[in-house]
């Protein structure tokens, strides 16, 4: 790399969006980095990031499959709103996945996951949806949640400037649903795309 003048894009530094200076009740960390799953829909992570434009703000959450690393559920709003970040994120995941044997959902701390709007919608599935938060203060806890923002950030948005929210907003979409969902090589994945794995998975199904 340094012969051929090739170097590593740094990672900036950004502001954790997370309120965790609330009065709901906290989750017990039942994740506790335990980051390894042998199928779909046994762990699901997530978390909220920042992203900048002329206009202001924009907020993204996302929801992310230990097991594949894919991003089934994501949102992007201009404020924190419960509604406007996790509920959003939460009903695109479910409407792309059937709940029908245990599922942990692991989150920071946050208003939005402590919140009575959306613990009551992890209540009316029976019991089969355990919520788990990270202990206070620890990234690591979180942090396939964390390294997916740090490769959005660092390979996507910090090349680009964006004027709109709604450019923005396209712009993520984009590089979610076409590039990381489908293509990206993923180190967790063996360095497979999500699709190869998804794949390879589905064969040996059917092999067994």
């Amino acid at each position: 790399m340094r012969a051929n003048y090739l170097y590593a894009r740094r990672p900036r530094k950004f502001r954790i969006t997370a309120n965790s200076n609330h009065k709901y009740p906290i989750a017990p960390n039942i994740l506790n980095q335990d980051f390894r799953v042998s199928k779909i829909n046994q762990v699901w992570v997530s978390d909220m990031t920042y992203v900048q434009t002329n206009q202001g703000w924009m907020y993204l959450t996302v929801i992310i499959d230990l097991f594949n690393r894919k991003v089934f559920g994501w949102s992007m709003s201009d404020n924190l709103t419960t509604e406007n970040t996790i509920v959003r994120a939460w009903n695109m995941a479910i409407r792309n996945n059937d709940i029908t044997k245990e599922l942990i959902f692991h989150s920071d701390r946050g208003s939005q996951y402590a919140s009575y709007t959306f613990t009551k919608m992890i209540k009316n599935y029976d019991g089969m949806i355990k919520q788990s938060m990270s202990r206070k203060g620890n990234c690591w806890d979180n942090a396939v949640a964390e390294s997916f923002f740090k490769s959005l950030k660092v390979e996507w948005i910090y090349k680009h400037k964006y004027r709109y929210r709604s450019q923005a907003e396209l712009s993520i979409f984009s590089w979610i649903e076409t590039w990381y969902n489908k293509n990206r090589r993923h180190s967790a994945l063996g360095m497979k795309s999500i699709n190869q794995f998804e794949l390879e998975m589905y064969n040996n199904n059917l092999a067994a």
